[in-house]
């Protein structure tokens, strides 16, 4: 199995892989740029170079990236949609310099504008965004763009898998899906004693061949809680028992594992080997 944690990207790409490294990580997740927005450093294509080096060398991969959590491309006011498309088209620009990473974000809030509004706003604005980022580059991106699961705290999208489908349907652009734990359970799937069903509801409505990536994180909260509360592992309502399930079924077999539970890098460490003990 492939699992990591989110990492700070303050040291660059290959700080985080040796850090990745020194955890027992295979993988590893980082924001773009700060999660509450603003600009992204410059790329340094030595830090590239010696981290594309190094992560082969060390079996290092794929790398997630993830969104600021500001984007919010299904916002009420213009100026908010359009941050979301410019700040989403220059992390594509940027994450070509890796080549074959994963870029994942919240697909957003309709604040008020209902959830079939907010759909349409957000698969227009990737519609615009692949076509202009592949227009730019000659080619289309070499990054897999990832919808993630929500827990429907407020007026989210992505709450069930039917709205990421549409989503997916109205965009025709290539997507992949990133399942966090939390977040369905939080919406309201019973990953614990219906993990096969939901596996199987996953696969009607989405498909498996689209699941990219798992989030992997206990839950503070009830099932159908729409909270959006992450807990160590073991110790929230989701439980040990379940994420060994979870790591054991064959629709996650080959896929990677990225833990964002409340822990520093030690705390992340245990957990890693923790999860490898349980999955095999």
């Amino acid at each position: 199995m492939k699992i990591g944690c989110h990492l700070s990207s303050s040291g660059g790409y290959l700080a985080m892989a040796q850090t990745a490294v020194s955890i027992g990580a295979d993988v590893f997740q980082f924001f773009t740029r700060n999660p509450r927005g603003g600009a992204a450093k410059p790329v340094d294509p030595e830090d590239v170079r010696a981290f594309v080096r190094f992560a082969a060398e060390n079996g290092v991969g794929p790398i997630l990236a993830h969104a600021p959590y500001t984007l919010n491309a299904a916002g009420a006011e213009a100026r908010v949609r359009e941050f979301a498309e410019a700040t989403m088209k220059d992390d594509l620009l940027r994450l070509e310099a890796t080549g074959g990473a994963m870029y994942n974000f919240h697909p957003g809030s309709h604040v008020g504008q209902g959830a079939d509004k907010g759909i349409e706003l957000v698969a227009s604005m990737l519609g615009r965004v692949f076509a202009d980022v592949a227009d730019r580059l000659g080619k289309m991106p070499s990054t897999t763009v990832l919808l993630e699961t929500m827990a429907g705290k407020g007026s989210e999208i992505g709450r069930s898998f039917e709205e990421l489908r549409r989503i997916i349907d109205l965009a025709d652009v290539p997507l992949g899906v990133c399942l966090d734990t939390c977040h369905v359970w939080d919406a309201g799937y019973d990953i614990v004693g219906d993990l096969d069903g939901v596996v199987a509801e996953f696969d009607r409505t989405i498909g498996l061949d689209r699941l990219k990536a798992v989030h992997i994180n206990d839950s503070m909260n009830v099932r159908s809680s729409h909270k959006d509360r992450h807990e160590k592992i073991g110790k929230g309502k989701i439980g040990l028992d379940a994420f060994g399930r979870i790591l054991r079924h064959e629709a996650f077999g080959n896929l990677p594992f990225y833990l964002e539970t409340p822990c520093d890098l030690q705390g992340y460490k245990e957990e890693i080997a923790m999860l490898k003990g349980i999955s095999e």
